[in-house]
């Protein structure tokens, strides 16, 4: 019985040397619904955000208009594990610029 164990050990290190794939574990499921909320939660802090840039009150010329910042990238809310905003990335809903960096698509 001593040898099947030894034989078993080896032919299963023969396996990992050969470059054989081992089996990713399944990425958890996350909830539709928390999707939905991080989606809202990322849209308002983006909108705010964007408005906070475009915004010269309180600099040095407190009545300008400011200008359009287009479109950019934020952190987003640490209210919901980095996994979820992954996700959002995978089904294009936003648009991983790296760095820990989303903008919407």
């Amino acid at each position: 019985m001593h040898q099947e164990q030894q034989a078993g050990r080896q032919g299963e290190q023969q396996g990992e040397q050969q470059g054989e794939p081992r089996a990713a574990p399944l990425p958890p499921t996350i909830d539709p619904e928390e999707l939905k909320r991080a989606l809202t939660a990322f849209k308002k802090r983006h909108k705010l955000t964007k408005l906070d840039h475009e915004s010269k009150l309180g600099a040095s010329r407190p009545m300008t208009g400011g200008k359009n910042v287009g479109n950019i990238g934020i952190i987003p809310p640490n209210t919901f594990p980095r996994a979820v905003w992954q996700e959002l990335a995978r089904q294009g809903k936003i648009k991983d610029l790296g760095g820990g960096f989303y903008a919407p698509v």
